[in-house]
């Protein structure tokens, strides 16, 4: 069976930078699982796992226009200090939840004054290519249950 839109598909992956650093990994954890065709993964990913089968073991890389974008030096905001009350352990890389208009986003805590908080709402891996390792473990239906909440259930899934 092949991967296309409405199957399941079960992957290892390992995630690199450009320096080779391991960003992320599957590989000696439990597979990461999606349903193909939902939007559940970064569109440049999911087009290179297009008509792939289980068994198969392949290297892509996707630019920063693919995966999450350029780094925009206008998402770095300065936030008054007032904005982050509770938090007194602020520190510079630290990450945090922020709800915005846009929905919950990660942002990245640059520096901290005594005022105002230099906040960059970029995900942490914008401006960078991304270097994957991919094997397919199992491509499988998708239930309709799966196909209506556009998710997958169970193992590498959601879990509900």
């Amino acid at each position: 069976m092949k991967i296309e839109n409405g199957k399941v598909a079960l992957i290892h992956y390992s995630l690199k930078n450009d320096a080779g650093d391991t960003i992320d990994s599957t590989v000696n954890d439990a597979p990461m699982g999606y349903l193909h065709g939902h939007s559940n993964l970064m569109p440049g990913l999911e087009k290179a796992l297009d008509g792939r089968g289980q068994g198969e073991k392949f290297s892509m890389s996707l630019s920063p226009e693919e995966a999450f974008g350029p780094h925009d030096e206008l998402k770095i905001k300065k936030v008054p200090k007032e904005h982050f009350n509770g938090l007194d352990d602020l520190k510079e890389g630290m990450h945090l939840q922020v709800n915005s208009p846009q929905g919950a986003q990660i942002a990245t805590v640059q520096a901290v004054g005594e005022a105002e908080v230099t906040v960059d709402f970029n995900h942490p891996l914008a401006g960078q290519t991304l270097h994957f390792e991919i094997e397919v473990l199992e491509v499988r239906e998708a239930t309709a249950e799966e196909l209506e909440h556009g998710h997958i259930h169970g193992a590498g899934g959601c879990g509900h």
